[in-house]
């Protein structure tokens, strides 16, 4: 076996996390259109008709590839849908569509022999290919786990082989929720349980000579995901294998929420440099997914042309461990939530209703404010001065001239430059801002800096290779032994949302990438521990919806829960009910209950397994009957889809988890 010698650190998942590098996996044959080595990072979707529609499957699949699709996965529940792809594929390529078609399937090993024979890959679940999942607690002994490896092996190597004849690719796709009896009884709801349920599979295959092989670790919670792709490059290279990685935020969800959680998943692992092929996974139609990997993926393209970040610090290793930090005022630092800061020193603070859009809400008979789950903690007012009277839980933040001005006006603190902050001939007793650059803490200014408890730093960066610059910062402070709050803010320019990216997602296209740049550049480092607070500055974008981003940001990092968060799948040929419109009509309902996790699967596939992490689950059952669970228990079987809902929020009553809207 080739493993490209791939230069990983001992006991890492990359060789530098503050110098972008890609990590080189061996190149896999997927027809036409090969995967990982040098080649790009390719794109995929899949379609969500029925399979047994031939032309309604060719008609999505020819809008998902102008979309941007190099690959298109569909579903293989059984022999019928199997032997269906033949058909699939023959009327693609007399309209002259060759794009590589992937077969999805669960449960049947006998589907995945059929078109392991047609299509140009497989993707198998090794949670449910050959292994059992009732949620048993079971015990095996050494020999007991041993003769079920021996069983697998006899079950799995018939479809290696048959891949091995054909020249047919296959993808292990492990899902957190669909973690096997055997691998939860030895492992655990884990990371690692996922890691070894898929390297079991990849041992039968390199037993059997088979190397042609893609992995994915997915999972809806983006923290268990990266863990779970960091852990599965650290055994692949112990083990000698360097498989190109498939990498997606499973069951996402749909709107800001899901572009926003995709990108906090798939944009970590894009950061350390891993990542062969992207799949966003959004409650919409496919077609709509692509341009959204596509974003996500195209920061990478000249990535490793950026010189290396230069430091006193020593490259840190990829285990550190998170920062301890210090609680400022009583109010960020410590074990305090990250907060959230807006930026109104452009606007005219004339009317109290502009507080509106930063989450305070203002009430003109009342003349007092609302606040909700979602109003920032900070505002930025410059040298702007308001001529009404501010909400008394609303820290303003000045430039340094401007808050001089005000004599210590309480609630107001000041937000210097490091020269400012030496300088200054007063401090706030409470809070001190101080915006930093990560090259000013080499420079003989900050050997001057006078470090006390009431300092917070704001870290600025806009450099297209920004986060090799904030690790970097926070490697540094930690090396220092500073323990002081850091609040992340990333300015984009207008021209970072330039270039469009193909009339689906151009009237949205601004906002929507700013959601995915952000969730990326922020969510990275909130998956490491790193930063007390954020702040998304761009003149571009509306405020309101930076705001939004920041707290879905803090919600998908599960650093900051301030709303209901929905695990919903994608849909495929096998869902049975619109997952659009009925996300939708539980949204509507169930958004006032913050801090709930609510699943809506469209089959039992993506049912028990898939939404491992929720309370509660809606999964369909049937055509017009619904299942529903609290977490992984059925608590009523076959519920008409007209009473589902009501009878889901009535379980959630008499759980004491309702409140009214």
């Amino acid at each position: 076996m080739d493993t490209a010698k791939s230069l990983i650190l001992p006991g890492g998942y990359c060789e530098s996390l503050t110098h972008y590098k890609r990590w080189l996996t061996r190149e896999v044959s997927i027809g036409d259109v090969p995967m990982g080595g040098h080649q790009p990072i390719r794109i995929q979707s899949m379609t969500t008709v029925d399979t047994m529609d031939t032309m309604g499957s060719v008609e999505q699949t020819i809008r998902m590839v102008e979309a941007g699709c190099e690959y298109v996965r569909i579903t293989a529940p059984s022999i019928k849908e199997a032997q269906n792809l033949a058909e699939i594929k023959k009327e693609l390529r007399r309209r002259g569509c060759h794009v590589p078609l992937v077969a999805d399937i669960h449960f049947t090993p006998n589907a995945a022999e059929v078109a392991a024979r047609i299509v140009e890959k497989v993707r198998i679940n090794p949670g449910n290919y050959a292994d059992k999942k009732k949620f048993d607690q079971l015990t095996y002994t050494d020999t007991e786990y041993q003769a079920e490896l021996e069983r697998i092996y006899a079950k799995f190597a018939p479809l290696v082989k048959i891949c091995k004849e054909y020249g047919t690719a296959m993808r292990i796709g492990t899902n957190h929720g669909s973690l096997s009896d055997r691998i939860m009884s030895h492992y655990g709801d884990t990371p690692e349980g996922m890691v070894e349920s898929a390297m079991e599979f990849m041992r039968i295959c390199e037993d059997l000579n088979y190397y042609n092989l893609v992995i994915s670790m997915k999972s809806s919670n983006p923290q268990v995901m990266v863990q779970a792709y960091r852990l599965l490059v650290e055994k692949m290279v112990a083990e000698g294998m360097n498989y190109p990685l498939h990498l997606g935020v499973t069951e996402a969800g749909d709107g800001e929420d899901g572009r926003i959680k995709s990108a906090v998943g798939i944009g970590t692992l894009l950061e350390d440099g891993l990542g062969d092929t992207v799949r966003v996974s959004l409650t919409e139609e496919p077609e709509l997914e692509a341009p959204v990997a596509r974003a996500l993926v195209k920061r990478y393209v000249s990535r490793a042309a950026h010189a290396p970040v230069a430091s006193e610090a020593a490259e840190p290793s990829v285990k550190d461990g998170r920062r301890e930090v210090a609680e400022v005022n009583a109010f960020i630092g410590g074990a305090m939530v990250p907060r959230v800061v807006a930026d109104l020193s452009a606007k005219r603070l004339v009317d109290p209703a502009v507080l509106n859009e930063i989450g305070y809400i203002y009430d003109p008979l009342l003349d007092k404010f609302h606040m909700g789950e979602q109003s920032v903690d900070f505002v930025f007012l410059g040298s702007n001065l308001p001529s009404f009277q501010m909400p008394g839980n609303l820290k303003q933040v000045y430039d340094y001239p401007t808050w001089q001005l005000l004599k210590n006006k309480a609630n107001a603190h000041p937000l210097y430059s490091l020269e400012q902050y030496i300088h200054a001939d007063e401090r706030d007793a409470h809070l001190n801002l101080v915006s930093l650059k990560k090259d000013d803490l080499y420079g003989n200014l900050f050997a001057d800096l006078p470090v006390d408890e009431t300092l917070v730093f704001v870290l600025t960066t806009n450099a297209a290779h920004g986060m090799a610059d904030q690790r970097q910062f926070f490697y540094q402070l930690k090396e220092w032994g500073l323990d002081m709050p850091v609040i992340v803010k990333r300015s984009y320019d207008p021209k970072d949302f330039n270039g469009p990216l193909g009339d689906i997602m151009s009237d949205e296209e601004p906002i929507s990438k700013m959601q995915l740049y952000a969730a990326t550049d922020m969510g990275a480092l909130l998956i490491d521990g790193m930063g007390n607070g954020i702040w998304i500055d761009s003149p571009a974008i509306p405020t309101d919806k930076l705001v939004s981003a920041s707290f879905a940001i803090l919600q998908a990092t599960r650093s900051r829960i301030s709303k209901t968060e929905y695990i919903s799948c994608p849909s495929c040929g096998r869902t049975l009910f619109d997952l659009q419109e009925t996300t939708q009509m539980i949204r509507s309902r169930t958004s006032h209950l913050k801090g709930l996790k609510i699943a809506i699967m469209g089959c039992i596939v993506n049912g028990p397994g898939e939404m491992a992490d929720a309370d509660y689950g809606y999964v369909g059952a049937g055509p017009g009957k619904v299942t529903l669970y609290r977490s992984k228990e059925v608590v009523k079987r076959n519920v008409p889809s007209a009473d589902a809902l009501n009878e889901l929020i009535e379980i959630i009553r008499q759980d004491g988890n309702w409140i009214d809207a």
